[in-house]
């Protein structure tokens, strides 16, 4: 009895020094690994508070998850710009007010900004699907697609038939899609398009259920390197409005001809080359082209895989700069402490921020989350909109109706434009020519947001840091309610 007992204290001695050792060792990878600061909180407290098993799922979950993945992510990246002919040199255009937006997306892995582009913004899936599938058709040389959900329903149908035909008569073709986002979609489906000639791939196929995390989000359509699409439309019957839960869906696509083009090749096939293995470059896939409009743009891309937040940074930068007006529409519209801080300091400065959101969420954990932060931006004086017709997808934001981003990231990012022709306009652009796009347009997408078929006002009662149920005022079907009409007369 006495030997037993000895030998559970020994073994009691032995299991809290390899606890220490262990919980330290653990400690330090996480600090290592984990630059996001809650995110290291939260793994360093679950190591300490659950010994043995903390560590475990950390080295399940935090490490071989995540970090294993993102290294992967960077060491592809590198591997890329390095063999690929990545633009360089200084954005050359950009209004002195603006300069600086640019150069922090540059510096932080963006394209530079270029001027001569055409851009065209659509609202609805589809008038955008229309327009794409014919460029599609019209292809001559390649067709990149690119979307975070692609379910092969009517309209899905319709692109692989698309693709299929191009395929067939000679075109490259390569359709990248997300395992997580097109979990749905059927290899059987996709087989039509290999079977034609075309080429598939699956980014980060889901081998372990449980790691479904690092996502694709992206929605890029190139087409021989001369034309581009990107937005907040994945490929599904749901975003052409025929959702029975949604009804209507208002999303934020646009078209993008001329230089700028070269960024989202550029995006495409890094993702490409990273999820297939395939090597693409190549002036073929980069053809030179003059101006064709009169819109400077630029193009951003950021991930988890980026040390630098570019996206994100140059939205703060873009919040702190501004001098009469922000305005944003996202659905699930989280910020971070910086970000929140940023537009609360806007708002109290005299800035007019406003903020168009979801009424009916699709998904709940975000909508809520998001509406945590209402209340205390109505305190400072955003004005807070829900939009209440059916689903609203879009992500964009506009600041002194000069710069807008619009684009696939939930905190507004993407790519950016302005007329290039007019650098020192203050309240309003002139109009610009049909099929160019400004501030102002974006503008007006934003206040046709707030007045079609009942956007609506929220008055949030604050409790504490609760939110009580929204007052809403749905806006008259003429668009009389007077919040609304001062919005669209700004």
């Amino acid at each position: 009895m006495t030997l037993l007992a000895n030998s559970w204290q020994e073994i009691a001695a032995w299991l809290l020094l390899a606890e220490v050792v262990l919980t330290v060792g653990t400690l330090g990878c996480v600090l290592h690994i984990k630059r996001e600061t809650m995110s290291a909180i939260a793994w360093g407290l679950t190591v300490i508070l659950v010994p043995f098993l903390g560590s475990f799922l950390f080295f399940v979950f935090g490490y071989q998850t995540v970090h294993r993945r993102l290294v992967r992510r960077r060491t592809r990246g590198r591997a890329y710009k390095a063999f690929s002919a990545r633009a360089s040199g200084t954005s050359a255009g950009v209004p002195e007010h603006w300069d600086v937006l640019a150069k922090v997306a540059h510096l932080g892995g963006g394209e530079p900004v270029t001027g001569g582009n055409a851009v065209a913004l659509y609202h609805e899936g589809a008038p955008a699907f229309e327009v794409m599938l014919a460029a599609v058709g019209r292809a001559e040389r390649h067709v990149h697609l690119q979307s975070f959900i692609f379910h092969a329903d009517g309209i899905g149908t319709r692109f692989l038939d698309a693709l299929c035909a191009s395929a067939a008569r000679g075109v490259e073709v390569r359709l990248l899609v997300d395992s997580v986002g097109s979990y749905g979609l059927r290899s059987r489906a996709l087989k039509r398009l290999t079977r034609a000639g075309g080429k598939v791939a699956s980014f980060l196929p889901i081998i372990n259920p449980l790691r479904v995390n690092l996502r694709n989000h992206r929605k890029v359509l190139v087409v021989d390197g001369l034309t581009a699409f990107a937005g907040g439309l994945n490929v599904g019957d749901e975003y052409m409005g025929l959702s029975p839960k949604f009804g209507y869906w208002r999303d934020t696509h646009f078209r993008i001809d001329g230089p700028a083009v070269a960024g989202v090749q550029h995006s495409f096939l890094e993702d490409w080359h990273f999820a297939s293995g395939e090597v693409v470059k190549g002036g073929a896939y980069f053809p030179a082209r003059g101006a064709v409009g009169d819109v400077l743009a630029q193009v951003v891309t950021s991930g988890p895989d980026a040390d630098f937040k570019a996206i994100r940074e140059t939205y703060v930068a873009a919040i702190l700069r501004a001098r009469s007006r922000v305005w944003i529409a996202s659905p699930y519209f989280v910020p971070d402490a910086g970000l929140r801080d940023a537009l609360l300091l806007a708002a109290r400065s005299g800035v007019d921020v406003r903020f168009l959101g979801l009424y009916r969420p699709d998904k709940w954990l975000p909508f809520l989350a998001a509406r945590y932060y209402w209340a205390d931006m109505l305190a400072a004086g955003v004005k807070v909109y829900q939009y209440a017709r059916g689903m609203m997808h879009s992500k964009y934001v506009l600041v002194d109706g000069e710069w807008a981003s619009v684009g696939s990231a939930d905190r507004p990012g993407g790519v950016r434009y302005a007329p290039a022709d007019r650098p020192h306009r203050r309240e309003r652009l002139p109009a610009v020519q049909p099929g160019a796009v400004s501030g102002e347009r974006c503008a007006g997408t934003f206040v046709a947001g707030l007045t079609e078929a009942g956007a609506a006002r929220t008055n949030l009662v604050r409790n504490s840091r609760n939110v009580a149920p929204a007052s809403v005022r749905p806006a008259a079907e003429d668009g009389s309610d007077p919040s609304l009409r001062a919005v669209s007369e700004d």
